[in-house]
Order: C-alpha cells, then sequence, then structure tokens
C-alpha cells in the first residue's frame, strides 16, 4: 500500500504529493452515465468535477483522481469487462498481438510472453495464474458494447478518434515498466484494487509511445490506489507505472484514451497545403519554377529568404480565409471512428427509412455528430486546373469490428460529393433544425430534390 504524505513542516522526509482529488459519496439511488448527449456524457464521466473546471484547470496540464464511493457506479464499472469475458472473446477467434498480449515487468523491463496464433483462454489463464503475467486486451469496444456506446459518445465529443485496452494483472504483479503515451489518458477501475505512482519529471505533450524512463524519474509525486468506480486522469507525457498489491483479488482497469496527433502541428501541417494551392492559384511567385539544382545542394541563403517571403504571404492570405481546406485530418477521423452506437443490429444506420423526401418536404439532419463537410480540390482532377468540390463524409457505415486496429483492414471511406454551387444549401440543412426542401439555395427545383435525395440515401437526412 502507498503511504501517506507527511504534513508540511515534520522536520522529516516528505512521502509523495497526491494529485488533486475528489472523493464522491453515494448519492442513494443507482449512479449511471448519462448518455443523452455528448456533452452530457463526459459530464457524468467526471462528475463531480466541472466540465469548464476539467479543462481549465487539469487538461493537458496534471492529473486529476476522482474517488468515489458508489457502489451502484462500482457495479457499473464491473460490468465493463471482466477477467471471465476472455472466455466468451476467445472462442470467437482472438489472436496474439493483435488482439491480445501476455506481458510482465521483470527487473524494470518489459517481458512479452505471447504465443503465436490463436489466443486460448485455458492457456492465457493458466500464464495468468502461473506465470503472474498481465492481460492486456485491444480494443474491447469492437466486441463490449457497453464500451462501445461510451467512446462512440467521447468521439463525438472530443472530435478526435478514442481508443481503448483493458489489463488484467494478478496480485503481486507488475505488467509494464514505467513508461509515458502519446495520448491523453483516463483510467476507469473496474475490479479489484490497483497501485499507481505517476512521476517527475513529465514529458510535456508527449508525441513518441515510450521512453527510457527508469533512468529519469526519480521518485513518485503522486502514489496511490484506484478501487471500482474510481476515475484518474493524466496528460499525455505523463511517466507512470501501476501493480497489484499483493495479497489482494485480480485487478482490471481499461485504459480510455485520445487526441493523438491531434495538435495544432498536426492541423497546421494539414490545412497547409489547402492553402498553397490557393494562394498559388492567384501568385504568379509561386507558380515560378526553383532555381536550377536547387534539390542537388543544401540550402541556400536565397532558397530560405524566398520561402520566408511566401510564409509570409501566407500567414497574410489565412487572415481572411474563412474555409480552410483540411486534406487529411477530417477525413481520417470520420473514416477510422466507431459508427453510431445502436442497441439493435444496426439496419437504420445502412438502409434510408420513413418518407422519400420531395420539393415540399421538411427534412432535418440525422448523426450530425457523424458527419463532416468540407471543401477540398476535385479529387477526380490531377492537372492545374482542378476546381473545388463540396465532400460529405460520415462514419455511419463503418464496421465497430476494425475501430483501432491499424492499416490490417483498411475501411473506405463514405459519403457524397457535390459541386460548390451546393454549399450553401448545404449549410442550410447543417445549420437549421429543420428546413422546407423548397426553401434551399439552388437555382431550380430539380437541383433541390437531387440533392435532399441523395442526402437521405446516405440516411443523413430525414422527413418530418
Amino acid at each position: 500500500m502507498p503511504k501517506k504524505a507527511k504534513p508540511a513542516g515534520s522536520g522529516k522526509e516528505e512521502g509523495p504529493v497526491p494529485c488533486k482529488q475528489m472523493k464522491v459519496e453515494a448519492a442513494g439511488g443507482p449512479s449511471a452515465l448519462n448518455f443523452d448527449s455528448p456533452s452530457s456524457l463526459f459530464e457524468s464521466l467526471i462528475s463531480p468535477i466541472k466540465t469548464e473546471t476539467f479543462f481549465k484547470e487539469f487538461w493537458e496540464q496534471k492529473p486529476l483522481l476522482i474517488r468515489r464511493d458508489d457502489p451502484a457506479l462500482a457495479t457499473y464499472y464491473r460490468s465493463l469487462f471482466k477477467l471471465t469475458d476472455l472466455k466468451s472473446l476467445c472462442s470467437r477467434g482472438m489472436y496474439y498481438g493483435r488482439d491480445v498480449n501476455v506481458c510482465r515487468c521483470v527487473n524494470g523491463k518489459k517481458k512479452v510472453l505471447n504465443r503465436d496464433g490463436k489466443a486460448h483462454f485455458l492457456q492465457l489463464r493458466k500464464d495468468f495464474d502461473q506465470k503472474r503475467a498481465t492481460i492486456q486486451f485491444h480494443q474491447p469496444q469492437r466486441f463490449k458494447d457497453e464500451l462501445w456506446r461510451i467512446q462512440e459518445k467521447l468521439e463525438c465529443y472530443f472530435g478526435s478518434l478514442v481508443g481503448s485496452n483493458v489489463y488484467i494483472t494478478p496480485a503481486g504483479s507488475q505488467g509494464l515498466p514505467p513508461h509515458y503515451d502519446d495520448v491523453e489518458v483516463f483510467i476507469l477501475q473496474l475490479e479489484g484494487e490497483k497501485h499507481w505512482r505517476l512521476y517527475h519529471p513529465t514529458v510535456p505533450l508527449a508525441r513518441e509511445y515510450s521512453v527510457e524512463a527508469e533512468e529519469r524519474i526519480g521518485r513518485p509525486v503522486h502514489e496511490f490506489v484506484l478501487k471500482p468506480g474510481d476515475l484518474l486522469y493524466f496528460p499525455r507525457g505523463t511517466i507512470h507505472q501501476a501493480d497489484t498489491p499483493a495479497g489482494l483479488a485480480h485487478s482490471t482497469h481499461v485504459t480510455i484514451s485520445t487526441y493523438q496527433n491531434n495538435s495544432w502541428g498536426d492541423f497546421l501541417l494539414d490545412t497547409i497545403s489547402g492553402l498553397v494551392f490557393d494562394t498559388a492559384k492567384e501568385d504568379v511567385e509561386l507558380r515560378a519554377g526553383i532555381p536550377r539544382q536547387l534539390l542537388l545542394v543544401e540550402s541556400t541563403t536565397v532558397a530560405t529568404r524566398r520561402l520566408s517571403g511566401f510564409l509570409r504571404t501566407l500567414a497574410d492570405r489565412l487572415e481572411g480565409t474563412k474555409e480552410l481546406l483540411s486534406s487529411d485530418m477530417k477525413k481520417d477521423f470520420i473514416m477510422h471512428r466507431l459508427p453510431p452506437y445502436s442497441a439493435g443490429d444496426g439496419a437504420e444506420l445502412s438502409t434510408p427509412g420513413g418518407k422519400l423526401p420531395r420539393l415540399d418536404s421538411v427534412v432535418r439532419l440525422q448523426f450530425k455528430d457523424h458527419i463532416v463537410l468540407t471543401v477540398l480540390p476535385d479529387q477526380d482532377q490531377s492537372d492545374e486546373a482542378q476546381e473545388k468540390m463540396v465532400y460529405i463524409y460520415h462514419s455511419l457505415k463503418n464496421r465497430r469490428e476494425t475501430h483501432m486496429m491499424g492499416n490490417e483492414e483498411e475501411t473506405e471511406s463514405h459519403g457524397l460529393r457535390f459541386p460548390l454551387s451546393h454549399l450553401d444549401a448545404l449549410k442550410q440543412i447543417w445549420n437549421s433544425s429543420t428546413i422546407s426542401v423548397k426553401d434551399l439555395k439552388l437555382t431550380t427545383d430539380e437541383e433541390r430534390e437531387s440533392l435532399v435525395l441523395s442526402l437521405w440515401t446516405e440516411c443523413l437526412i430525414q422527413v418530418v
């Protein structure tokens, strides 16, 4: 068990300083997450911390520990994933490396105990019991409906991919050595107890996955034990390690993570190509050839001076730009995120229902949080005469089973393409709770009907 911090001014060496903690007492009735909207889900996840407080004081800045004394919430957390769930999952065909890792921290180093091929529950349980190995299960939201429901809402809330991993560790054992991650991390304690240590210095807003942390960490700054129902948040770059105390039952926690490659630097790289594309259409200097043999020599003062001037030109143009052209980030997010949560078979997400939209219909957008509207150069043209088109990408037909599994089973983007002349009409639909088809800002009634029929066929709108 961790030592408690000694009072300041005692004259003795101080113990670990606790991170910001909030304790929540049971409120008499069952506590459940609020799935009414993405914002209400997040608010209930970090309750009683207010959203404004969280983003002002903790997000990307420092850890937050929320202790809870709520049996109903603890029971709900336990239902998210249990050791016994592995038995049924293994029967569906789980593979080492792809779906599950078996590992243990030995002398400060990670030792991977994976075998080849399919993972069998009896072997996993044997390694768990006899070798005291941690079982790491990748992306359980692919199979556990309630985690799908949580992470789908969080992807809407953050506008970024949200992944998860389950860690099941036997008593008196540790799975991973000290390390840091390149994501914002929320820890939900599901079963048993886990002893956590967070260290200083951190690696602020880290990009890399891991580091030889043992050489840098010193002593813990925060040290505590999580119990079922507790929640811990820490920013990317926070060096951490966790173990299950001896003499107790095994421990299970799930890490829910987001904001990987979602920085201003990433966004700048994503939008700069579109800005250059637009500017080069009007600035003849950007279309002039570079000096002969420039690519064969080291960069020159002349080249540096010219590029600096071009960047100032781009900055000036950016000040008056209303539409930023996103080349990859929007499409990548929509293409790889979870589909909308569905308690049924999901048929309503792939087959349009309700009335066919007509000119006299009133329509409204469906699944707005799962759709992006963006303006891009026509991807079907490769010459300099490329025209801008309006692209609509959506995640309604994404496969939950491939979520956050890398390029192993790359999905195709789903969506529609319209002429730039349709942008104002599309914005009307996007920005209105309901709108009459005949009021859409298009030239002809035929265009109006064709637009809403295309959206309806993709299940993006419905007639009200």
